[in-house]
């Protein structure tokens, strides 16, 4: 049905980020607007698709509801910092790492299996719903100890320890 389709979209949607992301390194393509959109484009899936399954899987707000929550304060916060360390010229210093990697991959795994485990769907709840719960909140453990990473490494030009460049 519907489910299994959106499932669908989102899995092939999913794989062709990742395909494009390992040719682009594997073929040492890449260009400004493709490092600026990938990330955006990554963010702006997950995050609609985990508040509308937030909406879907209603009857149980802490499995969905709270690690979109979660998830969704650390990409702003992350977001912002990212920001602001351009400006300070220390992007480097919160480039993304592996950990986000894992965590992004994790994220679509969950989404898929959780779009697949809608309540009205065909497919048995618990054979679905129970492991995509268990990715997404690992997933979301994954996305708050890399943000805290970020954080931490910004923090000397946050404390004022640290002075951006072009300042003395």
């Amino acid at each position: 049905g519907k489910n299994l389709m959106c499932a669908m979209i989102f899995a092939i949607a999913s794989l062709t980020d990742f395909v494009d992301g390992y040719l682009a390194r594997r073929w040492k393509i890449s260009s400004p607007f493709g490092a600026f959109i990938d990330p955006v484009a990554d963010k702006f899936m997950v995050a609609t698709a985990l508040v509308m399954l937030s909406m879907g899987h209603s009857g149980q707000p802490i499995d969905v509801a709270l690690p979109t929550s979660l998830t969704l304060s650390r990409e702003i916060g992350v977001s912002a910092l990212r920001e602001w360390m351009a400006q300070a010229g220390a992007r480097d210093s919160v480039a993304v790492g592996m950990m986000g990697k894992w965590k992004t991959a994790l994220q679509m795994i969950a989404i898929t299996g959780l779009l697949l485990a809608l309540p009205d769907s065909t497919v048995r709840m618990g054979s679905v719903y129970l492991p995509s719960i268990v990715t997404l909140w690992v997933s979301t453990v994954l996305a708050l100890l890399s943000g805290y990473q970020y954080f931490k490494a910004a923090w000397p030009y946050l404390s004022g320890e640290r002075k951006p460049d072009g300042e003395t």
